[in-house]
Order: structure tokens, then sequence, then C-alpha cells
């Protein structure tokens, strides 16, 4: 019995270890008026990368009104740090350079080996249609 207790115990402890694959948090606070987002996306369909922000820097992108925003760290192999980028063969599919894995622009999800995990997303809101703010 004890040596059951004991293994249950160990179990615990291992499960409860911090997951190496995790993206670092890192604060956000990025501000862009709606007139300026649609002056820099202009031909982009809609996305925009930021440098300097986030981990790996940041994606906004507007479709059908709304406006999603990730972290360009790739979740494969967070600690590199490889930064995603729009894949130039789908306008609607992000790549990881580093690895080849892919992920959906509309919502961040995993498309393609060997992501497994959604890239991290952050809070959008627009205040007084004029002013869009990314944070987490």
């Amino acid at each position: 019995m004890r040596f059951a207790a004991v293994i249950f115990t160990l179990v615990l402890f291992y499960s409860c270890g911090k997951d190496s694959s995790d993206i670092p948090y890192v604060p956000v606070d990025y501000r862009i008026t709606v007139q300026e987002f649609g002056i820099r996306t202009s031909g982009t369909n809609g996305l925009l990368t930021v440098q300097g922000k986030g981990v790996a820097g940041l994606l906004i992108y507007k479709n059908a009104g709304t406006y999603v925003a990730y972290d360009r760290c790739s979740t494969v192999n967070p600690e590199k740090r490889c930064a995603v980028i729009q894949d130039p063969k789908s306008i609607f599919e992000l790549v990881d350079t580093c690895s080849g894995a892919k992920f959906l622009l509309l919502d961040g999800s995993p498309v393609k080996a060997p992501a497994k995990r959604s890239l991290r997303q952050y809070s959008v809101s627009v205040s007084n249609n004029s002013l869009i703010q990314v944070s987490n």
C-alpha cells in the first residue's frame, strides 16, 4: 500500500511539472488606429505584422469586420522563438519556417504537423470604431 502511495505521489508531481513547450508569458499592450491599420494592411489581405511585441512579434488579422491577434512564436519548439509568416501558397495559413508546421489564420489552430497546439491568441478590442487594442 505504501509503495502505491509513493508511486502515485511521484506521478502527481511529475505531471504537475512545467510544460517545456509553453510559450513564455510576455505582457502585451499594443494600440493602433483603425485608419492606420487599413493603410498598413493595404495589399496584405488584412494581415498586419508587428515587430517587437509579444514573444516573436504580433500578427493582427481582420476578417469580415472582426480582428484577431496572435503571437508570431510558433508552438513547435517555442524556445527557438521561430516566427510564423503568412504561407506564400495559402492566404489562410501561417507557416513556421523552422519546422514547416502550419496554422490556420482564422483561429490559429494547427493544420499541419508537427504543430499540435494553437498559436497564442491575444484579446482584441475596438473602441469607438477608431482604436484597436491588443492585450493579454
